[in-house]
Order: C-alpha cells, then sequence, then structure tokens
C-alpha cells in the first residue's frame, strides 16, 4: 500500500475512533469530512483492515442507509449486529431501524476538519 493510502486509511481509523457507543456513521460520512467526498469505497476497504481491532469501532461503520453492509469481514455470522445491539441498537435484517436517530455525522458534531 502507498505512504498517501497509508495517511488516508489512518485518518480514517482516527475519526472512527471518535463515534461515540450507541452511535453510527456511514462511509460516505467520513470521506465527506476527510475531505475525499467521493472515496467511500476506500474508507470500506479501510474498515475491511480492522475489525478485528479492538480500539478502532469498525461496526460503527455501515452504509449510508444503515445497512450492515461490511458485516462479512467481521467473524462469525452475527458478530456487527451483536456488537451493536450491545450497544442498543436495533437492527432487523441487517438494517438498522431508526437509523436516523442513531446517526453520527462528524460535520455536524466536530464541524469543519482544520
Amino acid at each position: 500500500m502507498d505512504k498517501k493510502a497509508t495517511d488516508f486509511f489512518s485518518r480514517v481509523y482516527e475519526l472512527v475512533r471518535q463515534v461515540p457507543y450507541g452511535k453510527v456513521t456511514s462511509y460516505g460520512a467520513i470521506a465527506r469530512y476527510l475531505g475525499a467526498a467521493r472515496s467511500a469505497r476506500m474508507v470500506g476497504w479501510a474498515m475491511n483492515n480492522v475489525v478485528d481491532r479492538e480500539d478502532i469501532p469498525a461496526h460503527r461503520v455501515v452504509n449510508r442507509v444503515g445497512l450492515l453492509t461490511g458485516k462479512h469481514h467481521f467473524g462469525g455470522t452475527n458478530l456487527m449486529q451483536q456488537l451493536l445491539e450491545n450497544e442498543g441498537l436495533v437492527v432487523v435484517d441487517d438494517q438498522i431501524q431508526d437509523f436516523d436517530k442513531h446517526f453520527w455525522d462528524p460535520m455536524k458534531e466536530l464541524g469543519e476538519p482544520q
């Protein structure tokens, strides 16, 4: 992986660490906050590499409508869902219920990036 991608991934991880317990964000919201609005897929690649790291809550990153699209990267068949449910979210058919209520938008919560 080149240095530019490594730096981007590090910025993604730093931001994901700030997603509060019981909240979720999206690949696109992370990309927009980092000034790379068309890089949601790259955020997804970054998240796929860290699902086993306890310091990065990868389970809190979902697609733009609240689907658990990254669930197959977690060990076990329903681990991502179980982690979210442990934080009080309700998931039905891989879809977070009341998604808007649980959505954490870094642009709104953290303001413009420095």
